[in-house]
């Protein structure tokens, strides 16, 4: 019964969120408008409203077919370029943590090669539930989760969650370094930067409150990630809008979901659009370990993903 209670609220979500409004607010020409706001993430990341089109589901196979209802016009092809594990890059970057930037430098999965650290086996003997707590791990240090968190999502227990971010700071000790300079040049400073030179003012981080302070710790942490990374990829669309332009094609960028680009080219173009994208998101900043960025082309936002 729960399973169909559950089944029953994802099908409503997306029926009432997605599939009845989002025809309505077509424009004349067939298309979706939303308005991208540059000013309203703190951490400099874009977001979109009117429609929200940031916020298309991708996580369930349910969900990614509603991006399967957005297609390229006849002749035209869809092409998503998206960044692979960026902020996880930029934290090898930034901590230069030797054994993040040789897993990255060896292809491994960054995940895996984490559990793996953190759990104290053999690459090859993990389950998938161990490479999750990793990858919950990962992201909960770019974000600066605490135990209580980390246990709310794994549904583990807190000093159990503990453990496992005790074990990670211990078997990466250049990013529990980098965590602490952090956070204590930005409550000197009382702002963060990013790797472009941008500031992010973080005053929670003085606070005499101790839950609004940890907070601001936090914050500060998690802005030089997510606020490089959303440096990168704004650079990447101009340059790309650029070059686009210079060399005479008709490919144009379409949307902005995070790390991810989406374009419309017409078939002659996708090729060489394609190339000419993974050049330019790559190179729009010069991380150790470098940018990659996975590309792929479809008649729909689904199958180009």
């Amino acid at each position: 019964l729960v399973g169909v209670i559950e089944e029953w609220r994802e099908y409503s979500k997306l029926l009432n969120t997605y599939l009845e409004p989002l025809p309505s607010m077509l424009g004349e020409d067939g298309r979706l408008h939303t308005t991208f706001n540059q000013t309203v993430a703190a951490t400099g990341r874009l977001s979109t409203t009117n429609p929200n089109l940031q916020a298309i589901p991708i996580r369930t196979e349910l969900g990614r077919e509603i991006r399967s209802a957005f297609v390229a016009e006849p002749g035209c092809k869809l092409i998503s370029a998206d960044y692979s594990q960026v902020e996880l890059r930029i934290l090898a970057h930034v901590s230069g943590e030797p054994k993040l930037k040789e897993s990255f430098a060896r292809g491994e999965d960054i995940h895996t090669t984490t559990a793996a650290e953190v759990l104290g086996k053999d690459p090859a003997t993990l389950t998938k539930d161990e490479r999750n707590i990793a990858k919950m791990v990962n992201f909960g240090i770019i974000y600066g989760i605490s135990s209580f968190g980390l246990s709310e999502n794994l549904e583990i227990p807190r000093d159990e969650a503990q453990a496992y971010i005790d074990a990670y700071l211990a078997r990466f000790p250049h990013v529990q370094d980098f965590i602490q300079r952090t956070i204590e040049q930005a409550a000197r400073d009382g702002y963060v930067t990013t790797l472009f030179g941008r500031r992010r003012p973080v005053p929670e981080i003085r606070a005499s409150n101790r839950q609004t302070r940890s907070l601001g710790e936090r914050l500060a942490v998690n802005s030089v990630m997510q606020g490089t990374a959303a440096d990168v990829i704004k650079k990447a669309m101009v340059v790309i809008h650029e070059r686009l332009r210079a060399e005479g094609r008709s490919a144009k960028l379409v949307l902005q979901v995070h790390d991810e680009l989406l374009l419309e080219a017409p078939e002659a173009e996708v090729s060489a659009v394609k190339q000419l994208v993974r050049e330019e998101m790559c190179g729009a900043f010069e991380l150790e370990p470098p940018l990659e960025v996975d590309v792929g082309a479809g008649d729909d936002w689904n199958e180009a993903k």
